[in-house]
């Protein structure tokens, strides 16, 4: 049975963006490409209506290839349930409260099942504090809390 995955925006924006000359996020730039040919091959993938929105935001030539690029998979929908889960994680302050949206793309993900989160933001969402706290918030809430990572270490992952 594949492994069900959920894509974060950073992901998508790091795939579709200009090559950067920062020498890191250019390493970034290059495991996300990577990585995507086995998104549809190796795993169940989804994204959801926020990365949608996300992806939509900005650039409008930059958008489209960020709207393009996640086509192939299917979108959760942000419903009542992941919305609470999401304000439990703020008020057990697992995300601050001024990014609401990283909250969001967990309650969905861990809503729906996801096993896994597929991230480049290691401020509020991939780091082992956040990950701890955020693990707590969602079994104290009755879910399965999906693994946060990045692209690189799914790269590693054993198949």
């Amino acid at each position: 049975m594949k492994k069900r995955l959920y894509v974060e925006t950073s992901v998508v924006s790091y795939l579709t963006a200009d090559l950067s000359r920062d020498l890191v996020i250019a390493a970034h730039q290059e495991a996300t490409r990577e990585l995507w040919p086995q998104l549809t091959s190796r795993y169940e993938t989804y994204v959801s209506a926020l990365v949608l929105q996300e992806a939509g935001q900005g650039n409008l030539e930059q958008a489209r290839k960020r709207l393009g690029a996640v086509t192939p998979f299917p979108v959760l929908d942000i419903d009542d349930e992941a919305r609470s889960l999401a304000e439990r994680i703020i008020l057990g302050k697992g995300i601050p409260k001024e990014y609401p949206e990283d909250a969001l793309h967990i309650a969905v993900a861990a809503a729906n099942g996801i096993d896994v989160i597929v991230t480049w933001n290691f401020a509020h969402l991939n780091n082992p504090f956040t990950r701890m706290m955020i693990r707590q918030i969602i079994e104290n809430a009755g879910y399965h809390p999906p693994e946060i990572c990045s692209p690189d270490e799914l790269l590693e992952a054993p198949q």
